[in-house]
């Protein structure tokens, strides 16, 4: 077996020594192990991703077989995963320095497995309670909670000059695993590789090569089983493949794995109990009390205040090692960069949510006003409609594979410059989505105004991409080496509030009949962001340059 200095013997997987830092040290030491411990988290957090948000391709087809739910109850299975996934962002963005890197990536990769089996079992019968779908979209959680601690990880290993870089791959490939779901789950569905019984479309489907007309058999539990494959093997990897830096300013205390896991768990049960305090507020009756559109502002900053406060009462070893990093939060730019990754990551992964669905929504059925009364009937199938499955992997795709270009581009002319010019395109893409969408959904042949519609989203779903690695950038040169991974940790848990935020805005909007009202908010809170980040890091009066 291949051996390092740095190691100990008895202990192959801990790192003694870690000072990147160093030209010479990377080059002869750091660079190799650092590459390894990337190319097995971007899989691990890709499959993260998939399982976290393959609820947007499933309440598709879910419509299409005629499963007994409706439109707005299907949107609640994203809401839940995307708001569950935010919120153990927040004590995921600590865990490396609790339990370690390889700990932290085997494990919550492993714990993948039990949303994705349950999730399988439970599309094999189309009777299967509304109830059980959303206990399985709360555990898928899990997939949305890794982001935070696997950019965290991969912060440690490379030096400042080259996270833009780093961070960019792993987070955008990362990303990709909406991509790879949205074209992987249609066509694994098309197959019977996992047994059951198959279930026949009611309505027209399709995959990335084309249309499913009614009538076809499909395997919906697929969607479920398909990520079992890559899971197991990828939680051996980590286990065998991954490194815990034990350094002072990394993970100087993790203790047994055993003992690294019990703290991952513990952790994790605050943030449940924490999203379900929140979605209990928030969802409809008879999930939740009900509570009117605006409460959701005020609760996701009571589950945040909530959590991180429960985090803090944690005693043991964990409590000086958290206080330790919960320095971050005296930090004016935390809050500061948390504002404006919500602009990126958040409308990337809002987006990506809620794509599909309102694809289908919009498109997918035909707006009649009726000829008396005016009142518009948005029930009537669109036969000319496009297929959601066949064209919503576009925007994902190119917002995760182009935003290790906006970390590439940003190391070289600065991240804040790139930023700048990010929230200008996403502010006039935002208005003409909202301009097409609003004439699209007053219209009885919606698909005139499809592809202008599509061609301006995927305009802005780059524009999140390439903001997603400058925002990145920014953060690893305004903080210092042991702030910046709980940083990146931290705003990256705002920020995944928008998985849950949008596809809840355009469900509320959706339903109001108007959905283009919710591209304008998000234009008006880009503009905000645009102002934020020209005062700090680019006009006058700035307190870094550029960064």
């Amino acid at each position: 077996m291949e051996t390092y200095n740095i190691y100990e013997a008895e202990e192959m997987a801990d790192i003694k020594e870690w000072n990147v830092e160093d030209e010479a040290f990377w080059e002869r030491e750091g660079k190799k192990v650092a590459n390894r411990n990337l190319w097995i988290s971007v899989p691990s957090l890709l499959c993260g991703f998939a399982v976290w948000l393959y609820w947007g391709i499933i309440t598709v087809q879910m419509l299409n077989l005629g499963f007994p739910f409706e439109k707005s109850e299907l949107f609640t299975l994203m809401a839940i995963a995307g708001f569950t996934g935010a919120t153990l962002r927040v004590p995921s963005s600590f865990f490396i320095r609790i339990a370690g890197g390889r700990n932290t990536i085997f494990f919550t990769t492993a714990l993948l497995m039990i949303p994705a089996a349950g999730t399988g079992i439970a599309l094999q019968d189309a009777n299967t309670p509304l109830w059980v779908f959303q206990c399985l979209a709360f555990l898928s959680g899990f997939g949305g909670g890794n982001f935070a601690s696997s950019m965290s990880n991969i912060s440690f290993f490379f030096p400042k000059s080259k996270q833009g870089l780093a961070l960019g791959l792993n987070a955008g490939l990362g990303n990709a695993g909406v991509t790879t779901m949205q074209i992987l789950v249609p066509l694994a569905m098309t197959m019977g590789i996992f047994g059951g019984d198959p279930m026949i479309l009611q309505s027209t489907s399709g995959t990335l090569i084309g249309k499913i007309p009614a009538g076809t058999e499909t395997y919906l539990h697929n969607a479920g089983f398909i990520w079992l494959v890559f899971l197991i093997p990828l939680a051996v990897a980590g286990w065998f493949g991954m490194n815990n830096i034990r350094t002072e300013h990394v993970s100087p205390h993790i203790g047994s794995p055993i003992s690294a896991f019990g703290k991952i768990t513990g952790l994790l049960l605050i943030g449940f109990i924490g999203a379900a305090s929140g979605l209990f507020i928030i969802l409809p009756d008879p999930v939740g009390l009900g509570a009117p559109n605006w409460a959701k502002w005020p609760v996701i900053i009571f589950v945040l205040f909530f959590v991180v406060m429960m985090m803090k009462m944690v005693p043991g070893d964990i409590k000086p090692n958290l206080a330790r990093q919960f320095k971050i939060f005296h930090h004016k730019h935390t809050w500061i960069m948390s504002i404006i990754y919500i602009m990126t990551f958040g409308s990337f992964i809002g987006y990506a949510a809620g794509f599909p669905l309102s694809i289908k929504v919009v498109f997918g059925f035909q707006h009649i006003a009726d000829a008396v009364t005016g009142v518009m009937d948005h029930s009537q199938k669109n036969p000319n409609g496009p297929s959601a499955l066949r064209y919503a992997w576009m925007g994902p795709f190119i917002g995760a594979f182009i935003r290790p270009l906006g970390g590439w581009i940003s190391d070289k002319v600065g991240g804040a410059k790139v930023t700048h010019y990010v929230a200008i395109t996403m502010i006039g893409s935002a208005l003409g989505v909202a301009y097409f969408m609003k004439a699209a959904y007053a219209s009885a042949t919606p698909e005139e105004y499809f592809w202008p519609f599509f061609l301006l989203f995927l305009l802005l779903f780059a524009a999140t991409g390439i903001g997603n690695g400058s925002t990145f950038r920014t953060i690893a040169m305004v903080f210092d080496k042991e702030q910046a991974g709980p940083v990146l940790g931290w705003t990256s848990a705002v920020a995944a509030y928008g998985a849950f935020i949008i596809p809840k805005v355009f469900g509320e909007q959706i339903k109001a009949t108007t959905p283009e009202n919710a591209l304008y908010g998000f234009a008006i809170f880009y503009f905000i962001c645009l102002v934020l980040n020209w005062w700090y890091y680019l006009g006058p009066k700035r307190e870094y340059d550029n960064p």
